[in-house]
This record gives structure tokens, C-alpha cells and sequence, in this order.
């Protein structure tokens, strides 16, 4: 990312701004914010929140802070491995992105502070955990004073839950939409009419749109209202029970099910794994982007190994039961992430530049996509070429299989159209991919008609640059593919 005077999404918050400078982040507190930003170092709650991992961890460091009147401090914030944003996560994600930010006012009220602000985005996932990444959310607690941020909350995390939970999970996607949350009185209005019997969600959603619109067409709103601290609390436990009784079950999807009703038989399922797994052995990759990856059973391969590792996949079903997995055994180096990679997060926001698409959040070392090119070429009409050109922009290297017209899965995408698809053949393939990667090896699966691919940007003028490790040996027998390139 090129240094710039600030991250785009951190120009909003009059408090300080967020920047890279000699490529490292820094957040500059302004003078503005000196009495909140004190009260939440000496009130012990920046260690207490940094300490369960609740909030980023940041150093306090010289040099002066960037230009300008308003510096008051420097900080520098360990940096997240990737940004990701609520719509691309599962159910579960968001609901946890909800516990924590409720977590964390609690123990905020405790020090005498509160968040000001409860944007989803705020919210980001380190560990395979969520924890709040703007250090400067909090502002000293006021006698009296509501809690500024709850409609905020109610926007960007009670009312997408509730809708997934009640309406569709597809719903989800209005947050990107809607950049500072789903409006109230539209979730009113999605939501089934039993849940104005649900009493949090009657308080929280539809009284509170019909407040809204209320308060919005009169000239003046009332004054003088004031809440005590105990009915603040009161509102922070309310809104705690009705995240915690909302629930979503990822049922039997076509892609959720995948594994269990795919043609593979036992035998090419693990040979397939240990083809991976020695691929990934060879490329010894920092990082790993896993297209399709359905509940993520390869993607364990690369987190297990210690690899950090994105999970990609357009069913909420196999995303949803792929995070709940990762809690439950305590994997850190995985993240599922709701990505259909045939329509990718976009840019949005202000000049289109507040929350970056997919494609400006990084790259990866190496990309897997498992049974993934017939299902772009095949059901969504993208040729090898394109497909080809796609993935080599995410990756230095790709672990790729082909599945021929002759699989049964193939075979069942052709059942309900025509096969105009003449050029997808594994010579086309192996030439539209070698215009990108040098192809390394080549193994078949046995037990099937499938084939795994090595490939390596930088080894044939496709870019960059690459030395494979001491390890690697050139093409294995049996694959019929000569060493391009490697000069042994």
C-alpha cells in the first residue's frame, strides 16, 4: 500500500486519523481527544481490553506525530493480517462481532468511559477472535447521557442478525448498501410480523425505527432526557440477550453438503490431501487464499502448518459451519470469509474509497482452487483465459485442479444445458495457465480423472520472482511434465 496522509476510511473521526508512513500504520491522537484518550490509558481499561484481547494492542512511539496543530499523540497499532468487512461475514462471525462490542461498553462503563461509536467496521477478526481495532471509540462517561452509540449498534449488528435469523441470511449483503447499517425502519419492515412479540426486538427494532421517524418530522427533539448509569447498564444487558437468543442453522445446502455427496471415494479424497499438503510443503507459502473452500477441510492443511489462511466461499451454509469449526478447536490461523469470487467485494464509500475492494486488500503467497475452474467456466460461462488472468492477480503461486467434462460433477453442470464449453479441455488449460505460472508438476488423483497442478509466477516472464526451497525436485515420475525452466 503507497503511503498517503491517511487511510481513506479514517478521515470522518475528528479525534485523529489513521496513516502509513515508510510503510508502517500509525494513528495520530489529536489534542481534541487528549482528555478520553488519557482516562482510557490511566483508567487501566486500554490494559485490561488488551490484555483478553478485546481491543488492538498499540505503541505510544516518537518522531513526531504527522503535520499539524492538532497532534497530541502517535500511536502504533499492531497490524491486522486482513481487513475484512461485516458483509463478508458468517452469522456466527457477526454475532461474536456484536458480544464483544457490548463486552467491551460494559467494561467501559466500569472505568467511566463509553464507545461512541459501534460501527461494524470497527470490528475486525486477529486470531480467529474479533476485537475492536479503533483505539480512539471511547469518550468519558457523562452523568445522564444516553448512550450515543446505540443506534448505531442497532444499525450495523442487531438488525442484520435479526434479519439473517428471522428472514433470509442472504440479507446480510444490505450492509453493503447501506454503509453506516441497515436502516431501522427498513428491518422493520423485512422482519417477520411474530417478531414484535419478541420483546428485545420489538424495544430495539420496531419502536426504535417508529421513534426515529417520529422524532424525524418534528422541529424539535426533546431535551433533557437523561438515563442513569444503572439503566444504561440495563440497556447493554438488554442488548445482550437479544444477540445471544438469535440463532441461524446452516442447513443442508447443495455446497454445505458438498464432501458427503461429491463422487470422490475415500482413496482420492486423501491422496488428494497429500498432494496438497506436499505442495504446500514445496512453496512454504506465508500466507494462503483458499477459493471455494467450501467448510474449509483443505484449508485446514495450510492453518494446521501454521500458514495464515482465508477461507473463501459464496455459501453462507459452508462459511457458517467452517468459523463455528474454528472456534470450537481453537484454530488462529484460519479465516472463513462470504466471498463469490464471480462478483468480489467492491469499493464503496466515499469516492470509493472507504472500505476497499478484495482485489486492493492484498495477495496471497499461494492460492488453492480445489474444484473450482468448472464451476466458473462451466456454470458461470467465464473462460479459461479470464479465469486464468483472475487468479494469477491474487497469487504468486496456485495450487489448481482441473476436473475433466468426463467427472460426474462436470457431468451434472451439463445435465440442464447445453455444452457449449469446446474449449474447456486440460491442453487448454495447461496453455491459458501457462501464459501466467510456469507449471511446476502435475499429479494425477487417483481413483479419479482429476489432476493437480503446481504453478509458480516469475519462472517463464509472467512476473516477479521466485526461488522454490532447497526441497524441491523438479517434476515427479509419472507425471509426463518435463521441468520448464528450472535449468536442472
Amino acid at each position: 500500500m503507497k503511503d498517503r496522509a491517511s487511510v481513506p476510511s479514517s478521515f470522518r473521526d475528528p479525534s485523529g486519523f489513521v496513516f502509513w508512513r515508510e510503510g508502517e500504520l500509525f494513528r495520530q491522537v489529536n489534542l481534541a481527544y487528549k482528555d478520553d484518550y488519557d482516562q482510557l490509558i490511566g483508567s487501566g481499561l486500554y490494559r485490561e481490553l488488551t490484555t483478553r484481547g478485546l481491543l488492538i494492542p498499540h505503541e505510544e512511539v516518537g518522531g513526531g506525530p504527522a503535520p499539524g496543530e492538532e497532534a497530541y499523540r502517535l500511536i502504533k497499532p499492531e497490524l491486522i493480517p486482513f481487513i475484512s468487512y461485516p458483509y463478508e461475514w458468517s452469522f456466527s462471525q457477526l454475532k461474536d462481532a456484536a458480544l464483544v462490542t457490548l463486552e467491551i461498553q460494559r467494561r467501559s462503563l466500569d472505568c467511566g468511559l463509553s464507545l461512541k461509536d459501534c460501527s461494524g467496521y470497527n470490528i475486525q477478526f486477529k486470531g480467529g477472535r474479533p476485537l475492536l481495532i479503533d483505539t480512539l471509540s471511547f469518550e468519558r462517561y457523562r452523568e445522564g447521557q444516553p448512550w450515543v452509540a446505540y443506534r448505531q449498534f442497532c444499525q450495523h449488528l442487531l438488525a442484520p442478525l435479526a434479519l439473517m435469523s428471522y428472514t433470509d441470511i442472504r440479507l446480510s449483503q444490505l450492509l453493503k448498501t447501506h454503509l453506516d447499517g441497515i436502516p431501522l425502519d427498513l428491518a422493520s419492515a423485512l422482519l417477520p410480523a411474530r417478531t414484535r412479540l419478541v420483546p428485545s426486538l420489538a424495544l430495539h427494532i420496531h419502536l426504535h425505527a417508529k421513534s426515529q421517524r417520529r422524532f424525524a418530522t418534528v422541529a424539535e427533539r426533546p431535551r433533557g432526557r437523561r438515563v442513569s448509569l444503572l439503566a444504561l447498564r440495563g440497556l447493554v444487558s438488554s442488548l445482550e440477550g437479544a444477540i445471544s437468543r438469535l440463532r441461524w442453522r446452516p442447513r443442508g445446502t447443495e455446497w454445505a453438503d458438498y464432501y458427503r455427496s461429491s463422487r470422490y471415494s475415500s482413496e482420492a479424497m486423501e491422496h488428494k490431501k497429500r498432494i496438497v499438503g506436499q505442495f504446500l510443503e514445496i512453496l512454504a507459502p506465508r500466507s494462503v487464499w483458499d477459493l471455494g473452500a467450501n467448510t474449509g477441510l483443505f484449508s485446514r492443511l495450510a492453518a494446521e502448518r501454521g500458514i495464515p489462511t482465508i477461507a473463501f466461499d459464496l455459501d453462507p451454509a459452508a462459511v457458517e459451519i467452517n468459523y463455528v469449526e474454528c472456534r470450537k478447536s481453537g484454530q488462529r490461523n484460519l479465516l472463513p470469509l462470504l466471498m463469490d469470487l464471480t462478483n468480489p467485494s467492491p469499493a464503496i464509500g466515499w469516492g470509493n474509497e472507504e472500505r476497499p475492494a478484495l482485489l486492493q486488500r492484498g495477495r496471497a503467497d499461494t492460492a488453492l482452487a480445489l474444484a473450482l475452474i468448472h464451476h466458473l467456466a462451466i456454470s458461470n460461462n467465464l473462460s479459461l483465459s479470464r479465469i486464468a488472468g483472475f487468479l494469477s492477480g491474487l497469487c504468486d503461486s496456485l495450487i489448481l485442479e482441473f476436473v475433466p467434462k468426463s467427472d460426474g460433477q462436470v457431468q451434472r453442470l451439463l445435465a440442464t444445458r447445453d455444452d457449449i464449453f469446446g474449449d474447456y479441455t486440460q491442453q487448454a488449460c495447461e496453455a491459458e495457465f501457462g501464459r501466467h505460472f510456469e507449471i511446476r508438476d502435475a499429479i494425477g488423483i487417483s481413483g479419479s480423472e482429476r489432476t493437480l497442478y503446481l504453478l509458480l509466477r516469475g519462472c517463464s516472464g509472467a512476473g516477479g520472482s521466485r526461488v522454490l526451497p532447497a526441497t524441491w525436485s523438479g517434476s515427479r515420475p509419472g507425471t509426463g511434465l518435463p521441468q520448464r525452466g528450472s535449468g536442472r
